[in-house]
């Protein structure tokens, strides 16, 4: 009997230690964790990532806003395709692509190229599909993503697009991780936001971003911040570039 007094005490010791092994590290997995939880504003979902709360989506409901006749003029988007660096046999990703509204003219500049145009709705994939088939493009590749995963194709992406989306996601970390691993060596990311530094911009806070904030956050995944261009009315252009 003593015998097997022993060697109970021994494996209650041995659980006691593993226990307390993980316990402490969850705790400091926990704190080293970017996401954090708090008070939930009118837009937002009271996750936050470095410090920023995450906003809502915009449903499918909103391509027409997407689509409105006034946009070109009052965000100039003209001068955000022009300022793209953009070569014909690029693979593009539109990241949060939408409706497509940029993801057709990009697609008319990459003729020995093609565009993957990412949505995480399915409608607005659908949107686009229809687009394509009126418009008799076929260098558009639809892809779904999921919440936490961009579903890119592993180091065959030269640019990486997103327009007025990136604070919409949910697990902007997984994000980024799965944008830089879909990325060519030396591709990049042009991350389109409402100037938050601009109270006269008209949009809701949580659907802008700073480049102090977008830097601390992409940085965080591995890229190296490229410029910042400043021929937008409205939105920062900001680059970043897989090292």
């Amino acid at each position: 009997m003593p015998r097997y007094a022993n060697e109970t005490k021994f494996l209650l010791r041995a659980l006691l230690a593993a226990t307390l092994t993980y316990l402490i590290f969850a705790s400091s997995s926990g704190a080293e964790s970017p996401y954090s939880e708090g008070k939930r504003s009118v837009d937002g979902i009271g996750k936050y990532y470095f410090g920023r709360e995450i906003s809502t989506v915009m449903g499918h409901r909103g391509a027409r806003w997407l689509e409105r006749s006034t946009r070109q003029q009052e965000e100039r988007t003209d001068l955000l395709i022009d300022a793209l660096p953009l070569n014909p046999d690029m693979v593009v990703a539109d990241i949060g692509a939408g409706s497509g509204y940029f993801s057709i003219p990009i697609a008319k500049r990459l003729p020995a190229g093609k565009v993957l145009a990412i949505d995480i709705q399915a409608e607005m994939l659908t949107i686009i599909k229809h687009k394509c088939a009126a418009l008799g493009i076929n260098n558009i590749e639809l892809v779904r993503s999921s919440a936490a995963d961009p579903k890119l194709p592993q180091d065959r992406v030269d640019l990486a697009l997103l327009v007025d989306a990136y604070h919409e996601f949910e697990f902007p970390k997984e994000m980024t991780l799965g944008i830089f691993r879909g990325l060519k060596s030396g591709g990049r990311v042009v991350l389109v936001e409402y100037r938050a530094e601009d109270p006269s911009v008209p949009i809701l806070r949580l659907h802008k971003m700073s480049e102090a904030q977008a830097k601390k956050e992409w940085l965080a995944a591995g890229f190296e911040f490229e410029k910042n261009l400043s021929v937008l009315p409205q939105q920062h252009i900001f680059i970043f570039r897989k090292p």
